[in-house]
């Protein structure tokens, strides 16, 4: 009802600036040109400082509606990702100043200096200190702020810490792949060549480093506190990793594995208690438009204890022995006789 009524309140606004027009153009003809343009610029100076007026009340107002709606409040989810909020409150702050500064004298001024009678404008033509300040000291701050930026960059995109957990995303039209190393800590070798039917991924199993390896669809499990390592890809065209909860986004390109890495704070639990949202759920978006699916091409993101961690891990069946299910140690069953002499050995023992 309170938007209903802002813009029932707009609508009256500009049908009383329009009527105002058209009554000037009938003055006009009544009084003479010259007074009605003079009249008109002292019309246009009070509606410029009016829009003012009305402009930063619809500046605080979007902000007191939309800001609770953002995830701004939650705060960053992980640890790096503090340092992206904080670059950008301070990239607010700056463009803000600059911002309400610039707008305020634009139209005060306009406003202040209206046409008046015996007011001669003052020609200004160049000032090479004026120029050099408004220069240099932008050039500066945005100097900065990229500095700042790409220190962060080259962090989350740089080397992971050695006890990092290491988790390859594989983007596709339209959902998200994920795929864990085994007890050996490391990947095993992909082709796409090799990509077809069960093998979705392309995984190389003549290297034995595949054998023990995870591949789990649109839902990743990582544990909280610890630093997760994404290698990621994309097998068709260009997708992005988006999370929005964490503070990063990264590239998944066809044939160009980029990295990211990142350490949770909270579990899924702790943020549905901090978001007040019982159905709360940390999530993978696509931010790279990637097809008519695009729209749909969302993965979630389970943050939990090591605990729940290494049980849910542990309660994976590797890739490997899903497709080649005659190799899967739990359908090895011993022979008949090899039972039967097995049970014989174990009396004769218990006799002895």
């Amino acid at each position: 009802m309170k938007e209903f009524l802002l813009v029932a309140l707009g609508a009256l606004v500009f049908v009383v600036v329009f009527q105002i027009a058209k009554a000037s153009e009938y003055v006009s003809v009544l009084k003479g040109e010259e007074k009605t343009r003079r009249q008109n610029n002292r019309i246009n100076a009070f509606l410029l400082l009016g829009f003012l007026v009305f402009g930063l009340i619809g500046v605080w107002y979007c902000n007191d509606l939309y800001y609770g709606k953002t995830l701004l409040p939650q705060g960053s989810a992980s640890v790096e990702g503090e340092g992206w909020d904080w670059m950008f409150y301070l990239t607010i702050i700056c463009t803000g100043l600059v911002f309400f500064i610039t707008q305020i004298g634009l139209f005060w001024f306009s406003y202040k200096y209206q046409e008046q009678d015996g007011k001669k404008a003052y020609y200004f033509a160049h000032s090479t200190k004026l120029e050099l300040l408004w220069t240099t000291v932008p050039a500066i701050v945005l100097c900065v702020l990229v500095a700042l930026g790409l220190r962060h960059w080259f962090k989350v995109t740089g080397d992971a810490p050695k006890d990092a957990i290491v988790v390859e995303v594989t983007g596709h039209q339209f959902g998200w792949e994920f795929r864990y190393p085994g007890a050996d800590k490391v990947l095993g070798r992909k082709d796409y060549k090799l990509t077809g039917g069960a093998n979705s991924l392309g995984v190389d199993f003549n290297d034995e480093a595949s054998h023990d390896d995870i591949h789990v669809s649109q839902t990743m499990h990582i544990p909280v506190g610890v630093p997760v390592k994404m290698v990621i890809g994309a097998q068709d065209v260009i997708h992005d990793v988006g999370l929005p909860h964490f503070r990063l986004k990264m590239d998944a390109v066809p044939g160009i594995p980029t990295t990211q890495w990142f350490t949770p704070k909270y579990t899924t639990e702790e943020m549905k208690t901090r978001t007040g949202n019982p159905d709360f759920e940390y999530e993978i978006s696509c931010d790279q438009m990637c097809g008519k699916g695009h729209f749909s091409m969302r993965g979630v993101i389970i943050v939990e204890t090591m605990a729940e961690y290494k049980k849910w891990l542990a309660q994976q069946k590797p890739e490997y022995y899903t497709i080649y299910k005659d190799k899967d140690p739990d359908n090895q069953k011993p022979a008949t006789g090899d039972t039967t002499a097995m049970k014989i050995s174990q009396v004769v023992n218990e006799k002895k």
